[in-house]
């Protein structure tokens, strides 16, 4: 019997079907092929070792080149938001929608603000002004706004939220009572003398009363500081050092895997302002600080509010992404940001209303404040767990609540494979998956599209900076594990190879304007970031640094292959070497160190290594001062950031100006591991 055939029926086909599999395979182009059995043998879309062999089988340079795994059908593309768009604006395919939304930005971002029913106080009568230059754009110059007045469109007894702490049952929370308490929230920062602009930082799980005190920040004019709960004391105590941050609302404790995880203590470790404090379960376990408050006695009964109007480039909220030196950047969102996010959920993973959007994340990621735009200006539900993500719990929730998006990092994803956690559960729900934050292992997201009968993933690639992404997919094309296919509606960019030219496989520029890019920094020189000694196009185009390293293939997927500079991206969260260094280099067992990071072979999440210097006359075992470097990175920085590899060695690699040449280290990396 033909090995194939007999692997085929080993892995549940019959004979029969094993010998169509393979007739299909030698008589079909392979994206016809994979289509036609998915048709013939459903089995497929749920077997994920049948899925993986047929897939490979079909596509056998599948590692070297992007291939299609999910197709959708002509009945389903007619439903989603890019078919009807596509009508209603007379473009005949998607490649000339895409085209015209960055040519016509103008006219892109109008329709946007039309159709996801933007409210102004004051209407704008011009799209953007560039008076200041491209590089800082000024959007809706005449108009007023606030950005909570687009999030409560839908009906007031919809659902706004569901939630479900590690410990107790589900809540849920509509819109009305949402609204409600955020107006809460404002009335009593106004009341204590809040002014707008004040920035006011939030360290709590993502919880329904998280939610509204965002919102509720942003509808009393000030800025929400986005601080992760896993964050040590001197992390945030650096966040609120450089936002100037006037109090910070914050949790007694969370819970996390049946371990209560302190977080007030944090705050005060960190001298943070005015504190207040919600209790975890019905009443607070800690002794407050003077003139810290209770939530109880903070939050105002009055549940009207009318939300301070701002102008448009009105910071709402202030969040951190790593440089390769010193302090974090502290990049503000304004009230247009929240429409990119919005835009990117409606185009890219087509949120309707009524859909549930469920990712794991907190607001001290982008993520998490993108949720709350993406979910509730299209009307949308977001499902909120509150234990950790890479349990059986957290599945059933997704399976009990129905959720219709899941957005992840691709690192959960490897876990729930190696434990077989989430298997057996019911997601037939879930219309697509979203991955971000990481670089996607092509095995891994075959097998999360089995979870859910092979649903598609939409990959997703932005920034903090960006407000959303760049690079991402659609549920109109096939979509490839571990791959892009598109810009995002309204942005384009352009790869850049190391001498700086248009290439297929470089560094990424983005081509501006765009609605969602950053035009400040708080702490430092945001042209000197993005814009200094970038090349121009052949058109003279100006571009924006961003940095990722992308390649595009000849069948016009592409994939993301990690960071090019010195910032990487361990566990979904981006941190400069810089930072990594500078805390590692307390430990006296060591004179100089180096931290790069590797992405393994076959992709997935960036991996931490460390190249370090051990003092003349000290002896110490690898073993030993592993544990030590671990120890004061979860203590300085975040538990979340483990070391994969540590080596000793004779001496860094510096230039004549001293700076640390990773690149050798990574090239040394390769080199031994191979």
């Amino acid at each position: 019997m033909n090995k194939q055939i007999e692997k085929l029926i080993n892995l549940g086909l019959t004979a029969e079907q094993a010998v169509k599999v393979i007739h299909c395979k030698n008589s079909l182009s392979p994206n016809d092929c994979l289509q036609q059995l998915f048709l013939f043998f459903p089995i497929i879309n749920t077997n994920f070792p049948l899925f993986d062999f047929i897939y490979k089988l079909i596509f056998p340079d599948w590692e070297k080149i992007p291939a299609p795994a999910w197709f959708p059908s002509a009945s389903f593309i007619a439903t989603t938001h890019l078919a009807k768009t596509m009508q209603t604006l007379g473009h005949k395919n998607y490649p000339e929608l895409l085209k015209w939304s960055y040519q016509h930005y103008q006219d892109f971002w109008h329709y946007v603000c039309q159709t996801l029913n933007i409210k102004f106080s004051i209407p704008y009568k011009k799209i953007v002004d560039l008076t200041a230059g491209i590089e800082k754009p000024q959007w809706f110059p005449d108009a007023s706004m606030n950005i909570t007045q687009s999030c409560f469109n839908a009906d007031k007894k919809a659902i706004a939220i569901i939630y479900q702490p590690e410990q107790g049952n589900i809540r849920r929370i509509t819109y009305g009572e949402l609204d409600q308490l955020s107006n809460q929230v404002a009335n009593s920062l106004v009341k204590r003398q809040f002014k707008p602009g004040d920035a006011i930082a939030i360290d709590m799980p993502m919880t329904p009363e998280c939610v509204a005190i965002y919102l509720g920040i942003i509808k009393a004019g000030c800025a929400a500081v986005s601080i992760a709960d896993s964050f040590a004391a001197d992390e945030i105590a650096t966040r609120l050092r450089i936002t100037k941050a006037k109090a910070i609302f914050t949790q007694d404790v969370m819970t996390r895997n049946n371990k209560q995880l302190p977080l007030y203590e944090k705050v005060i470790a960190a001298s943070a302002p005015q504190a207040i404090v919600l209790a975890e379960q019905s009443a607070l376990t800690v002794k407050l600080r003077q003139p810290d408050l209770n939530w109880s006695d903070f939050l105002d009964q009055n549940k009207q509010f009318n939300s301070i109007i701002c102008q448009p480039q009105a910071a709402i909220n202030i969040l951190f992404s790593s440089g390769t030196t010193g302090d974090p950047k502290a990049i503000p969102w304004n009230h247009t940001t929240a429409i990119k996010c919005a835009s990117d959920a409606y185009f890219h993973q087509n949120i309707q209303p009524g859909d549930i959007l469920a990712w794991p994340t907190n607001l001290g990621w982008m993520m998490g404040s993108w949720l709350i735009f993406a979910s509730l200006i299209n009307q949308g539900t977001m499902a909120l767990y509150g234990g950790t993500p890479n349990t059986k719990q957290f599945g059933e929730f997704i399976q009990n609540t129905k959720v219709t998006m899941l957005g992840l990092v691709p690192s959960l994803v490897k876990s729930w494979r190696s434990t077989a956690c989430m298997e057996g559960l019911n997601w037939q729900a879930i219309k697509l998956f979203s991955s971000t934050g990481e670089c996607s292992n092509v095995e891994d997201m075959l097998y999360l599209m089995c979870l859910a009968g092979n649903k598609p993933v939409i990959e997703y690639c932005g920034g903090t900076e960006i407000g959303g992404a760049y690079i991402t997919g659609t549920l109109i094309q096939p979509a490839a594990p571990a791959a892009f296919t598109t810009p995002t509606l309204g942005l384009n960019f352009v790869i850049l190879d190391e001498q700086g030219h248009p290439a297929h496989n470089g560094e990424v520029a983005i081509r501006v304007p765009s609605i969602g890019l950053s035009t400040e920094l708080l702490n430092k020189d945001h042209y000197e970031v993005y814009f200094a000694n970038m090349p121009a196009t052949s058109a003279k185009e100006i571009l924006r640094r961003h940095g990722d390293h992308i390649q595009q293939f000849t069948n016009g997927f592409y994939r993301a292959l990690g960071r090019v500079d010195d910032t990487m991206n361990l566990g979904g969260i981006k941190i400069s070497s810089a930072e990594l260094e500078r805390v590692i280099m307390q430990c006296s067992l060591i004179t100089e160190a180096a931290a790069i990071a590797i992405t393994p072979d076959g992709g997935g999440p960036s991996q931490l290594v460390i190249y370090a210097v051990p003092k003349p006359n000290v002896k110490v075992d690898l073993t030993e001062l592993k544990i030590n470097l671990q120890d004061l990175i979860k203590k300085h920085l975040n538990p979340l950031f483990k070391i994969h590899q540590l080596f000793y060695i004779d001496a860094i690699p510096r230039t004549a100006s001293n700076k640390i040449m990773r690149r050798i280290l990574r090239d040394e990396y390769q080199n031994i591991s191979q």
